[in-house]
């Protein structure tokens, strides 16, 4: 089915953001993109994130706890990814696609009844039958070929339901493809194990739930006048003077820092496989009315060289430095929310559902939020404003 089109920001100033999944999601890997992302790129926003991934969970089982483990936080939006477990790795069976679709459903319901929009994700896909799962059937193909009417499925709900949909299935096909033909078969979007992503592959993922929470990606303009200069966006103009540029950034842009593009490890290689830079990364910097034909521009230790008429139609800093001054400021802001979330699947699985919850939830609860709020200080107390320079010179 064609997937549908995305559509206007759906995250409101100060929203509690619930990312809701299975043992991908409990990796904690695509939600830190997200949380990071969410933190250091839109601080204006004021977004907070709780992750809920569970190993091993169908959507039933999720739909039994949901009340319990998120609703009581009262959650604004929900993105959802269930579907691996749920179809079992067994070629397509209606049985098993009707007890999914009735959960699926119920699952949305009960979040539109608390008055949390959702964004229902697909599965994605298997790079190999897992050898883990004792009962798995089937060829790779016909597993993929099953998850493919089980993303199918999560369309239909999502219409019937009035939700957005995130479909990770198809572009994570096409990645894997692609992938492969440039990096070799030994290149696995999915993970090594055939169902579990490495970075690149959750990279991919957390960029497919971005889109669909409807962030743009415009994250300030610089442009630059003769010896006038204008910051938007969330950047201001300290100083500038003999081509030495001096901006406050109160923003990010997305910064993993230097990677293998051919890495299925890797971030950036992740990046490489769909337009993250493009869609979701964007500082860019213009020059009105240059008076020479190229440019050299640097940005901390790297430097690139421009045509004029390139700089004239802008450039993505982002994009084309990896090694520039606010990689260790949002390195910052990722370690502290990967340290949030660590404790918040601790909390969860641990304590609420250990023998400290079976004996009082709710003394449980308020005992160990005590101690997320906690990191939650951490992660506000890592974004700051960042000073940094930009250097544009004339080049022969």
């Amino acid at each position: 089915l064609a997937a549908p089109t995305g559509g206007a920001l759906l995250l409101e100033k100060g929203d509690l953001l619930a990312i809701c999944g299975d043992s991908i999601t409990e990796q904690k890997r695509y939600s830190l993109i997200i949380e990071s992302y969410l933190t250091a790129c839109m601080p204006g926003l004021e977004v907070r994130c709780r992750q809920f991934g569970w190993s091993g969970e169908q959507a039933g089982g999720f739909l039994a706890r949901m009340e319990n483990d998120v609703l009581r936080f009262e959650p604004d939006v929900a993105t959802t990814c269930y579907g691996m477990n749920d179809f079992r790795y067994v070629p397509f069976d209606q049985s098993i696609a009707a007890e999914y679709r009735k959960n699926l459903s119920a699952m949305v319901g009960k979040f539109r009844a608390a008055d949390c929009s959702v964004l229902l994700g697909s599965p994605g896909i298997i790079d190999s039958v897992p050898h883990w799962v004792k009962t798995a059937t089937g060829t790779q193909l016909e597993l993929n070929l099953a998850l493919s009417q089980f993303r199918n499925i999560g369309i239909e709900v999502a219409a019937s339901e009035g939700v957005r949909f995130a479909g990770v299935y198809r572009p994570m096909l096409i990645a894997d493809f692609e992938a492969k033909r440039s990096h070799g078969e030994g290149f696995k979007v999915s993970g090594k194990d055939g169902v579990h992503p490495g970075w690149a592959g959750q990279l991919l993922m957390a960029y497919v739930f971005l889109r669909g929470l409807g962030l743009d990606g415009d994250l300030g303009t610089v442009v630059l006048d003769g010896n006038q200069v204008e910051a938007h966006g969330g950047h201001e103009v300290k100083s500038f003077e003999g081509g030495r540029l001096t901006l406050v950034s109160n923003r990010l842009p997305f910064s993993p820092g230097e990677g293998d593009s051919a890495d299925d490890e890797s971030v950036r290689a992740g990046m490489a496989l769909v337009p993250f830079d493009t869609d979701l990364n964007r500082l860019t910097l213009k020059l009105e009315n240059p008076e020479a034909a190229n440019y050299s521009v640097t940005w901390g230790s790297e430097s690139r060289n421009y045509p004029a008429a390139q700089l004239q139609a802008g450039v993505n800093l982002a994009a084309d430095f990896t090694a520039h001054p606010l990689v260790a400021p949002f390195k910052k802001i990722w370690g502290a929310v990967a340290r949030k979330q660590g404790y918040e699947t601790r909390q969860m699985k641990e304590l609420m559902h250990g023998p400290e919850g079976r004996a009082d939830m709710e003394a449980t609860v308020a005992l160990t939020e005590k101690v997320r709020q906690r990191l939650v200080g951490a992660i506000r107390s890592a974004v700051s404003p960042v000073e940094h320079v930009i250097e544009i010179r004339p080049t022969e």
